[in-house]
């Protein structure tokens, strides 16, 4: 069979390409061509254009480029009415994939959405568009199960695929001593900063974490370079040096890692689940215009994926203007030094583990859906 698949972020990649190889042991004539990165590419996909070209975000962000992003739509679509797939299956990224789930079951598509858009966050009211666009719904978390119910729409939970990612994950051995020496780091205790797949991340973000240097002399600040950055995108941020960057590394640099710093999103729940104490930090632009939407929008208590799963605070939350130095110094303090805070950290991450469930979950996710074509070809 064909399948169309649409990531649009790194992590989205991640599992789109972990499905890839699913997909293939349960369907060996499978073929796939779409929209997503270097990992599916390394699996078998065609890719149509990758995430680095596409990835907008932040409200006023996507204002300023609603011209590309319908462009972007518009060649999507094409592709997939030339290509004519047996279904087209999407990954999170809401705000591209719902417009392309409508184009997709209006042209007579099959769309499947694995990774629910965090619709329980904010925007609950795109329910509407999941029930009336998307034939079935795969979801990673089980208190996705109750949101969805509540509007009377079934979905299909078979773990999270995250779990599959660290416990595959190579280099599980490798010392400090090996990583450091590989890198041509210092051989001090690293504080790891993950600031994100994005330029707009990068921009928010990145200046407040590289001003934690000056306090923590004793320490080396490691940037996780993300795939799809380069050097000059950092440049202007790593004004006085000193920072080095390690790309496509970042389950490694985590793994050696005292502690680290991390922009909310898939990255907070790696951090925890390779057992790094963490602080999650996340900006915008806008200022308190931006502040303000938020808070308006946004449905839930917590942003980050381990204090969901958790339902309380586990780690600590900095967001928008409480994203400041006087804060992120004491609360990485905090998570740094032997103290009540670091060691109830890594208890609760103990637990966090146990509610994540087993591995395998993308082999369980890509049988489902192979099923479910199968079934509905009759």
């Amino acid at each position: 069979m064909k399948y169309y698949i649409i990531s649009g972020e790194a992590s989205g990649d991640l599992h789109a390409s972990n499905l890839i190889k699913g997909l293939k042991k349960n369907d060996p004539e499978a073929v796939f061509r779409g929209w997503g990165g270097d990992l599916m590419q390394e699996a078998g996909c065609t890719i149509v254009r990758h995430y680095k070209d596409t990835a907008i975000m932040g409200f006023l962000t996507v204002l300023k480029n609603l011209g590309k992003i319908k462009e972007n739509i518009r060649l999507c679509c094409e592709d997939i009415a030339d290509w004519k797939p047996d279904v087209l299956i999407l990954v999170d990224y809401a705000g591209f994939n719902l417009r392309i789930a409508r184009f997709a079951k209006a042209a007579g598509f099959k769309v499947f959405y694995y990774i629910s858009p965090k619709l329980w966050a904010w925007n609950t009211g795109r329910v509407k568009k999941i029930k009336a666009y998307v034939d079935r719904m795969y979801v990673i978390f089980p208190f996705e199960e109750d949101f969805y119910r509540k509007y009377d729409y079934v979905v299909q939970y078979a773990g999270n695929p995250l779990v599959d990612a660290i416990s595959e994950r190579p280099w599980q051995e490798e010392s400090f001593h090996d990583f450091v020496e590989v890198n041509g780091l210092s051989g001090k205790p690293i504080i790891a900063l993950l600031a994100g797949s994005r330029a707009q991340e990068l921009k928010h973000v990145l200046p407040k974490m590289l001003s934690m240097v000056k306090y923590f002399p004793e320490y080396e600040f490691v940037i996780a370079g993300a795939p799809s950055m380069k050097a000059e995108d950092y440049a202007p941020y790593m004004k006085g040096g000193g920072v080095p960057i390690v790309y496509g590394q970042t389950y490694r640099l985590l793994q050696q890692s005292r502690a680290a710093l991390v922009t909310s999103g898939t990255a907070t729940l790696e951090t925890a689940l390779l057992k790094i104490p963490e602080v999650v930090c996340y900006s915008g632009e806008g200022g308190a215009f931006s502040y303000f939407l938020f808070k308006l929008f946004v449905k839930v208590k917590y942003i980050s994926l381990v204090n969901l799963v958790m339902g309380r605070e586990v780690v600590k939350e900095l967001l928008m203007q409480k994203l400041n130095e006087k804060n992120l110094l004491r609360e990485l303090k905090a998570v740094v030094g032997e103290g009540p805070e670091r060691s109830c950290m890594l208890a609760d991450y103990d637990e966090l583990e146990k509610r994540m469930g087993q591995s395998g979950a993308s082999d369980r996710f890509a049988a489902l859906m192979v099923h479910d074509l199968k079934c509905s070809r009759g």
